[in-house]
């Protein structure tokens, strides 16, 4: 018998990273109730993500499902001139998906039974047995051990390290995401292939195929793309993040709900400043939101039976497109820890802790230098190897 069958298990988040690590706990014996603060299913707003392998293995070693069912592909890795010149383009495969995607397979295979929506966690306590819960709605869920994938605004963090606060890191990411059907035929030539760059002073914008809701051809693609640009903290960051409802995203500010300003004067930026193929995408989008670029990075992620991973233990820029990877990978080393120790969750833990701390520090080094490199010191170089995606360093 598996040392953990019968044992109980608590995930607190329902994302990409939750629900990995809720399937890994429950292949190890744990009956596993994942909680989740959203009403409604996750839809991820069309978002990408660039595919690495900690990402991907669950599908690659555990699942029926197909992986090329979920993914998208492209064999170069290009940079693009104002004038739709070629700067530099080198082979490079890199696969794709999208967020909703992405979630909505691992959430076929963990089910629905035990997975509860519309549940804030608050707070948490233990004793030398069990951790248990709280939610906002006043109801309790304990367990023999307690997962916090509650991601970038984790109500847990203060609790394991109270000095781990949000950093702005001076700019925003510009998202959105086009229709390929919706692009001229030059541009789907000039971008199908490719994860295409575009960078100019103090900025650069990145962009990449992704599946659409309907499937992977070519007619349900999306073009997907995230525009990294200066905004200085004070009232002027602040006025940009009130939403047209008049609330205030600390964050993110929805698609349809950026002020129309805004939008007007991130269009006519991008048609003064990028490659015609590139300007193209980012004029088409419907509905483009932002996203609020901070570092943080908790001190501590074990605190006896109870674990913190992903973005909840360390948020950091997306410019080496590892934050869903180093998810993650924080659930397969939590696993693997807790199979090697036959039983002893607090010892597992303890053991578990140091080497996902070091993955983080150097994945929050590495993100934060190329951040400076691209929008403060323009030292960001076409073709440079230190530059390239990977959570265990660059092409890695």
């Amino acid at each position: 018998m598996n040392a953990y069958t019968g044992a109980s298990a608590v995930v607190v988040g329902g994302s990409i990273g939750g629900l990995t690590v809720a399937l890994l706990l429950r292949d190890i014996g744990f009956r596993v109730e994942v909680y989740e603060r959203t009403p409604t299913p996750l839809d991820g707003r069309g978002s990408g993500i660039v595919l690495q392998p900690d990402t991907v293995r669950w599908f690659a070693e555990r699942s029926d499902q197909n992986l090329a069912d979920l993914q998208t592909s492209t064999s170069y890795v290009q940079y693009l001139q104002r004038d739709g010149g070629v700067a530099h383009r080198e082979k490079a495969t890199w696969t794709y998906t999208s967020w909703g995607t992405f979630y909505r397979a691992l959430l076929a295979d963990f089910g629905t039974e035990h997975y509860h929506y519309g549940e804030y966690a608050c707070g948490f306590s233990q004793d030398a047995d069990r951790a248990t819960v709280r939610f906002v709605s006043g109801t309790t869920a304990s367990a023999e051990l307690v997962v916090f994938a509650d991601g970038i605004t984790s109500t847990a963090r203060e609790r394991f390290d109270p000095d781990a606060k949000l950093a702005y890191a001076g700019y925003i990411g510009w998202r959105g995401t086009v229709a390929r059907s919706a692009l001229s035929p030059s541009t789907r030539d000039t971008l199908d292939d490719a994860i295409t760059y575009d960078v100019i002073p103090h900025s650069h914008i990145t962009m990449y195929p992704i599946p659409g809701e309907d499937g992977l051809g070519a007619e349900h693609r999306l073009m997907n793309y995230v525009w990294y640009r200066n905004v200085a903290p004070g009232p002027d960051l602040t006025e940009m993040l009130i939403d047209k409802r008049g609330f205030h995203g600390s964050v993110s500010v929805h698609p349809g709900q950026v002020q129309d300003r805004y939008v007007r004067e991130m269009r006519q930026a991008a048609a003064d400043a990028f490659a015609p193929a590139v300007a193209e995408v980012v004029l088409a989008t419907e509905t483009p939101y932002l996203q609020v670029l901070s570092d943080v990075r908790s001190s501590k992620m074990a605190l006896g039976r109870v674990a913190l991973i992903g973005d909840a233990a360390c948020a950091s820029r997306p410019h080496a497109a590892a934050g869903t990877a180093k998810a993650a990978a924080d659930g397969w080393a939590l696993a693997a820890a807790l199979h090697d120790a036959g039983g002893d969750i607090v010892s597992a833990l303890t053991k578990w802790e140091p080497a996902q701390l070091q993955l983080s520090d150097s994945l929050l080094r590495r993100v934060v230098d190329m951040g400076e490199r691209s929008q403060f010191h323009n030292t960001w170089i076409p073709g440079d190897p230190d530059l390239r995606f990977g959570l265990y360093g660059p092409g890695r």
